[in-house]
């Protein structure tokens, strides 16, 4: 018989194990039962990894085993097992290629031994003091034989808590070999998985001869190890992906560790000759030659790899699901190759690109400016008919702000094109600009200068018009930039940064920005620490947040909410109390600047002021919420907010009454997300303690919160409104996006010459 078959007596339908406790992994904790796809092609794509249906998980030795060699890493094999039954209570069907039973079987081995020396030394000595005891090497086969009965009870104990029921296989090198043995192997694990049954395969170690080099068959692999075997057991199944679990994150091109050693996110069939082997891991007998090995030959039977870091505490915990999830984890491996660069090729483009454009005159940046803005007016023809299009594709599929702000318009064309060259006319010489010099000392000069940023990353929804606001600044600013935008506006974007593109050849810096538009999650962009400085995020509160969660160790510029408010006091005057809110809510409701929540001086209420203001909104189809206290003013009152913070974005707004301006200043405070808000009043006192009191980034008297824009300030464009309190707070123009370095220039200058036994003294003048 090819392999001994151990089955535990429970075999629960596949609903009743759909029904197991809460488990921790996010988005697979609703059921989602997948159908069998044909098979015969992998994956050509990351994001079709969810429709896997049949997943083989190899664990490495370094996965399973501890850091001692001797015994099992309990906490991290737990971990991959509940992932594991996450995935089969899924409907899909796993099955685990797993090392471990030498170092169980170690671990029990050298426990025996040395309990039987010590009782053995203790009756030859008769006394309790013990020699040193010393454990003899103990052969791989051995621990083996003694090892598999323990790691799979242990396996059949942890699936056990998620009512999944496991079996054990045990095969050779012969058992592939032999035709029928294939079969009969074949035949036990289908009839496994039909009926839900995890399938926990190794090698037989305890009777495997050593591996013979070069021993493979024509065409077919030869089973040397954990890595071949999983390839071969995936391909003979038909597994649509194989995830393979390691030490390391994934394939380098050079040894992990080397210097300038870079993960590769996905590796093609040819691309052999551009990788440097190192070491195999501590354990094991593979190494990442037989792993890659391994992975092509699956790749060409038609079943997907990943290799991934199975050992690192930080991504343990969720490293199966994320790949099943298709995020960017480990090292995947295609068959495809895109088109176009990658997002780290883009990267690179952009970085060495923009620092040419920081390079050029401000004049010439000027010039690029200036030569989009005349593109935008030129081509609007082109633009218009793409943005068409994406409004026909998102009608019905959006809700009507999105819709709106995805809408271009001639209007908004030459608006656009009005900003531009206001920008290229006032940024000037903002990149190397001298903030300070000072004379540190005799023929010792320190400078701070402002230089560019370096490469940023921002991420948009809807709203086309951003890509050449944004575009603009950056090339004012000498940086360069990555642009993701929303797939809704794809037509529009394509067109707007081919012209961008356009304008920047005329310095020869096209390059400079690059439109994303692989299949790249924003998640997975948010992780390139190592090559965008600074993420910037347009569009919802849920995607900046998002976006500020993903992004751990990239700076966020940019603000989550845009709850704005308009208090109207008690000695407002009427009609600039009803221009002011007309224009703050219904000028573009779907804007973050507009606003959300009125607020009422008491005084006001049933007062002429009050009722014109009401029957306006009214006009306007502007729907109301009442806040708690103004429905408990009234018999019968509109629809209760059900949140002070609601930014609605569309023709509702909260209306809710205060007693003072103070009252006022703390309902922004509480309520408010530091965006914009405003003061309506006569009285010149009680304006300026509001605008000194309210915390936000914009404040405003007697104006409309629209004003709070990038174009209306004067700064030609914007990049977004921040209401972070460090760096940049506002409206971002071209200033947010300049940091400074420090130059100093000297004669040989040394710190000793300023010691108590130099020559020379500090002066620190201003210059």
């Amino acid at each position: 018989m090819f392999a001994r078959l151990a089955l535990c007596s429970r075999l629960p339908s596949r609903i009743r194990q759909t029904n197991v406790g809460p488990v921790s992994i996010r988005e697979f904790s609703q059921a989602k039962f997948l159908l069998p796809r044909s098979h015969g092609k992998s994956f050509a794509h990351r994001s079709e990894l969810k429709q896997a249906k049949r997943i083989v998980v190899k664990l490495g030795s370094a996965v399973v085993t501890r850091g001692d060699e001797c015994g099992l890493a309990l906490g991290r094999l737990a971990s991959i097992v509940e992932q594991v039954a996450v995935l089969q209570n899924q409907g899909r069907e796993m099955m685990i290629v797993t090392s471990g039973a030498v170092a169980f079987g170690k671990q029990r081995l050298r426990h025996e031994i040395l309990l039987s020396q010590s009782v053995r030394q203790a009756l030859h000595s008769g006394q309790n003091q013990l020699k040193d005891i010393s454990v003899p090497v103990l052969e791989a086969r051995a621990c083996a034989a003694a090892g598999q009965s323990g790691l799979m009870a242990l396996y059949e104990a942890m699936f056990t808590q998620y009512s999944i029921c496991t079996a054990q296989i045990l095969v050779t090198n012969l058992d592939f070999h032999d035709e029928q043995k294939r079969r009969n192997l074949n035949s036990t694990l289908h009839e496994l998985l039909r009926m839900n049954i995890v399938p926990i395969i190794n090698t037989n170690d305890a009777v495997v001869p050593p591996p013979v080099p070069n021993s493979d068959l024509q065409g077919v692999i030869s089973i040397k190890d954990n890595d071949s075997l999983a390839a071969r057991l995936a391909v003979e199944m038909k597994a649509d992906l194989l995830i393979a679990l390691s030490d390391v994150q994934g394939l380098y091109d050079s040894p992990p560790g080397t210097d300038d050693a870079k993960l590769i996110d996905i590796f093609y069939p040819g691309d052999q000759q551009s990788i440097t082997y190192g070491t195999k891991s501590r354990v094991g007998i593979g190494g990442m030659e037989a792993k890659v090995k391994a992975a092509l030959w699956a790749l060409q039977g038609g079943t997907s790899v990943v290799i991934a870091n199975g050992t690192d505490p930080k991504v343990t915990g969720h490293v199966i699901t994320d790949i099943v999830e298709g995020k960017k984890v480990g090292t995947f491996f295609s068959e495809v190759k895109p088109a176009g660069p990658t997002v780290e090729q883009q990267t690179e483009m952009a970085r060495h690109a923009g620092r040419a454009l920081a390079s050029l005159l401000p004049e010439q940046r000027g010039e690029i400016i200036c030569c989009l803005a005349e593109l935008l007016i030129e081509k609007k023809d082109e633009i218009l008919s793409a943005n068409r299009k994406d409004m026909e594709l998102a009608t019905g599929r959006l809700s009507q702000p999105l819709i709106n702000r995805l809408s271009l318009s001639t209007a908004k064309l030459n608006s656009l094109a009005i900003g531009l060259r206001q920008l290229a006319v006032s940024s000037g010489n903002s990149v190397g600009r001298v903030l300070r010099r000072t004379r540190v000392a005799n023929n010792l000069e320190l400078e701070q200068i402002t230089v560019p940023i370096g490469v940023l990353l921002v991420i948009f929804e809807s709203r086309p018009d951003c890509l050449p606001q944004v575009s603009a600044l950056a090339i004012a600013s000498g940086n360069a930039l990555l642009l993701k935008g929303g797939k809704e506006a794809s037509n529009t974007n394509r067109i707007l940064h081919q012209l961008t593109q356009e304008a920047l050849s005329i310095h020869g810096v096209a390059d400079a920005i690059q439109l994303v538009s692989t299949r790249e999650e924003v998640e997975d962009l948010c992780k390139l620490d190592k090559m965008i400085d600074l993420i910037i995020p347009r569009g919802s509160s849920e995607l900046v947040r998002d976006i500020q969660r993903a992004a751990k160790s990239i700076p966020v510029l940019g603000h989550s909410e845009g709850v704005c408010h308009v208090y109207v006091d008690s000695e407002a005057t009427m009609d600039k109390a009803i221009d002011v809110v007309r224009d703050s809510k219904c000028d573009y409701p779907a804007a973050c600047n507009a606003m959300e929540t009125l607020l009422i001086h008491r005084d006001l209420l049933r007062t002429p002021l009050f009722d014109q203001i009401i029957d306006m909104l009214r006009t306007e189809e502007v729907k109301i919420h009442a806040g708690p206290r103004f429905a408990s003013y009234l018999t019968f009152s509109p629809s209760e907010v059900k949140s002070l913070r609601t930014e609605y974005g569309n023709l509702e707004c909260c209306i809710e009454v205060v007693d003072s301006m103070q009252d006022a200043v703390d309902h922004i405070h509480k309520y408010g997300s530091s965006h914009t808000d405003v003061i309506v009043t006569e009285n010149e006192e009680t304006a300026e303690q509001f605008l000194q009191q309210v915390d936000s980034a914009c404040v405003f008297w007697n104006s409309s919160s629209r004003f709070a824009d990038g174009y209306r300030f004067g700064l030609g464009a914007e990049v977004g409104i921040s209401t972070a309190r460090i760096h940049a707070r506002g409206p971002v123009g071209l200033e947010g996006l300049l940091t400074t370095k420090w130059v100093l220039r000297g004669e040989g200058h040394t710190v000793a010459d300023f010691s108590e036994q130099g020559s020379m003294k500090y002066l620190h003048e201003s210059i």
